[in-house]
């Protein structure tokens, strides 16, 4: 595993899977509006803090966003709440 690049692509799995634009999700987490593609394209990182309100706002857990086995955590949890 290319760890210098996963986190970025596997943001991007998840944003598009969610359906929102990086745009949009940069700037409903109240940041720039390059914020999320910055990450998505390797050149930051975020802030641990930054990293729980991208796992909140996909509705995820810290855990299920390094599940490389599941494509779809958020549709996971949410059949688990049912």
């Amino acid at each position: 595993m290319d760890y210098e690049t996963y986190f970025g692509d596997r943001l991007a799995q998840l944003r598009m899977k969610a359906g929102v634009s990086a745009r949009d999700m940069s700037l409903s987490m109240g940041q720039s509006q390059g914020y999320i593609n910055k990450i998505e394209s390797h050149q930051n990182f975020p802030s641990m803090m930054g990293f729980f309100y991208i796992c909140d706002y996909l509705k995820i857990t810290p855990e299920q966003f390094f599940e490389a086995g599941s494509d779809d955590p958020r549709r996971t949890t949410e059949l688990f709440q049912k």
